[in-house]
């Protein structure tokens, strides 16, 4: 097991149960303990649990969104190539809202060198496209930023949204499946994808198999509620055609 799959894997096994052993880990993940502990201090120093003697809790709530730099290296090569898939679709010319999540900044890194315009909703896209700058124009949002995940919210990310219309809206997802269509960790970051999808002619949805069959705690939109949803190939099959019953209509990439 590669260390960003332990990490995934001790992540979610403490947010569920609360506090786990290093031996418990061990076990779970087929490693050594020293190779859990070295883990646990990684973990903690991105905030999302605290070492105690002989184990560790969690520091977040149960289905609470894992930190940015914890999921930055998730499931690489499939974020690259829904990314690529999604920036085929967008036009030169075109002026998109790029939402937030570790996929939308992969997707910001394919448009940066295009003749587009982009408004992106986290602080990575924003880095991302204008530095150094390349040929598409960044128009900034207001808005507050979210601790650890550099996600723009809140009343001023709401009007700089509502004050303009896109061509497109390349939106993410924290879960998606056929009964509770896409949702979002966070209601602040809910809101946002809402108004993006009030504010866009078309919204294309970046979502990896790792999402799906996942729910999260605030409702955003339904199962067909976007015009494309793009995944990987590492989906379930019994996923995929949940969400084609539900109406969704998908685009699963081969993974390189």
């Amino acid at each position: 097991m590669s260390s960003t799959e332990r990490h995934r894997v001790i992540t979610e096994t403490v947010r569920d149960s609360g506090r786990v052993s290093v031996q418990d880990l061990a076990r779970l993940t087929g490693s050594s303990e020293m190779t859990i502990r070295r883990d646990l201090d990684a973990l903690a120093a991105q905030g999302v649990l605290e070492r105690d003697r002989g184990g560790a809790r969690s520091l977040l709530l149960r289905g609470e969104e894992p930190p940015f730099s914890l999921r930055s290296s998730e499931a690489e090569d499939a974020k690259r190539a829904i990314a690529a898939a999604v920036a085929g679709r967008i036009a030169d010319g075109e002026t998109v809202l790029l939402d937030s999540g570790t996929t939308c900044v992969e997707v910001a890194r394919l448009l940066k060198d295009r003749e587009v315009t982009v408004m992106p909703l986290s602080l990575q896209a924003v880095r991302v496209l204008s530095d150094p700058p390349g040929r598409a124009q960044l128009w900034l949002p207001g808005g507050q930023c979210r601790a650890t995940e550099g996600a723009l919210v809140g009343p001023l990310a709401l009007a700089s949204i509502g004050a303009l219309r896109f061509d497109t809206f390349v939106l993410g997802c924290c879960g998606l499946s056929a009964a509770d269509g896409l949702t979002a960790y966070d209601l602040d970051d809910a809101a946002v994808k809402k108004a993006g999808l009030a504010a866009s002619a078309r919204t294309v949805l970046a979502a990896d198999s790792g999402k799906l069959g996942r729910t999260a705690r605030a409702r955003v939109v339904p199962a067909d509620g976007t015009d494309e949803i793009v995944t990987d190939s590492g989906a379930a099959p019994a996923e995929i055609a949940a969400l084609e019953r539900a109406g969704a209509a998908l685009d699963v990439v081969p993974l390189p």
